[in-house]
């Protein structure tokens, strides 16, 4: 089964459990190299921490998964972030979570639970993205248009990337292949046909899935 999502924000998120802080690290990782170096990099940063476990997905099939509990009992850290990671089908994406442990031992089951905990606050903070057709597109039109215009865009929940002003407006959006139509035809009513369009071919764009 395919992963759907990737993380949308490289964060860290913190959670205290029994006077033990759990730090969590989530990043886009492109490959397994990219998981290893930032693996290496939080390692690096909390040198003094008791632990630095961690797990990656690469690939949206999920071919590549790793995990390493560092040290704590086996399977009771990397094996539950790793999981976090498979439950809410995201790929491309590395979790470390630091722990400096505060005196008090937590059991197996306690664990398990905390590291899991601390891998999906961060997985809710960073946010999703997932992937979908997209078409460049280029609008140009008259100043006089621009508040109805850009009032359409917001309602259809369209991105304006980038914007530039000379004598008019002109417009850099990735639009929904199945809503370039219907931007046409409100360009059309808005500007009574006077306007400029231009679209290029079709590319894979990174959307952040709403809840």
């Amino acid at each position: 089964m395919e992963q759907a999502y990737m993380n949308h924000k490289n964060i860290k998120t913190e959670i205290d459990i029994k006077k033990s802080r759990f730090i969590s690290h989530i990043a886009r990782t492109e490959t397994e190299d990219d998981a290893r170096l930032f693996i290496q990099k939080i390692k690096k940063e909390h040198r003094e921490a008791t632990h630095n476990c961690s797990a990656y997905i690469i690939g949206e099939s999920a071919l590549i998964q790793r995990a390493d509990d560092d040290g704590e009992p086996s399977g009771t850290a990397g094996v539950p972030i790793l999981e976090v990671l498979k439950r809410e089908s995201l790929y491309n994406c590395t979790v470390v979570v630091t722990r400096y442990f505060g005196g008090i031992k937590l059991g197996a089951g306690g664990l398990i639970r905390a590291y899991s905990q601390s891998a999906a606050e961060a997985v809710k903070d960073s946010g999703k993205v997932f992937l979908v057709p997209m078409i460049p597109t280029e609008i140009v039109l008259d100043y006089t248009f621009t508040n109805k215009f850009e009032y359409f865009l917001g309602n259809e929940n369209i991105e304006i990337k980038d914007q530039e002003y000379t004598d008019k407006v002109t417009y850099h959006l990735m639009i929904e292949e199945p809503m370039v139509e219907k931007v046409r035809e409100t360009l059309k009513e808005i500007t009574s046909d006077t306007f400029w369009i231009t679209t290029k071919d079709v590319e894979m764009a990174e959307r952040v899935l709403v809840l």
